[in-house]
């Protein structure tokens, strides 16, 4: 990351902004373009600075996210997550059914726990038919797995990377802090809007 950072104080590296805003424009441009020809995206963030708007992000321009935990084979283990989020549809679809009122107490609590550990994990991945096209990854660090899994399926990721990151992991990335929730908004919403501007052009020619 030395190549990114400007200076070093009391301890602690500090970033240059100006190839941060370059990158951003760089990122902004390549998320247009791939928004425009409808590729899917899929956020990963799980670091608790990150995950509300990974959530709020990925939501608003209906795209796909991890916010919780990555659980391993997420992507290399497509088909297995893939029952999993069949399975979630079913308990989701059963519980407004009339069936869910005429089984035990006990068994009311077992398929509760098991439809609200599904919702937590895959929650973001429903209505996802087929792998993403792009990951968005933000805290390289905690989200190694996905990391890997997408470099062994060929997937581009584009990262949030912070000084304490490797930047040969990730096709594309913005240096920034990702420890600051304020930081990680901003960035994030600058994505949001490249997403959706690329889509209002996919739009236009349909």
């Amino acid at each position: 990351m030395a190549p990114y950072i400007y200076t070093k104080r009391n301890g602690v590296y500090i970033i240059d902004l100006m190839k941060t805003v370059e990158q951003l424009k760089s990122v902004s441009n390549i998320l247009k373009n791939l928004s425009a020809q409808g590729k899917k995206f899929l956020f990963v963030g799980t670091k608790r600075q990150a995950s509300e708007n990974i959530a709020r992000v990925a939501f608003e321009c209906n795209s796909f996210y991890v916010n919780q935990r990555w659980l391993g084979g997420m992507l290399t283990n497509w088909k297995t997550i893939k029952k999993s989020l069949h399975t979630l549809q079913s308990f989701t679809e059963d519980s407004s059914n009339e069936r869910f009122k005429k089984i035990t107490k006990k068994e009311v609590t077992q398929f509760k726990k098991r439809k609200d550990r599904l919702e937590k994990y895959l929650g973001g991945l429903k209505g996802m038919t087929s792998l993403p096209d792009v990951v968005i990854i933000v805290g390289q660090s905690e989200e190694m797995n996905a990391v890997l899994e997408a470099q062994k399926l060929g997937i581009p990721t584009i990262s949030v990377l912070d000084t304490d990151c490797n930047p040969t992991l990730s096709d594309f990335f913005v240096v920034a802090n990702d420890d600051s929730i304020k930081s990680l908004e901003f960035i994030l919403n600058i994505f949001l809007q490249a997403i959706l501007e690329g889509k209002e052009h996919q739009k236009s020619l349909n």
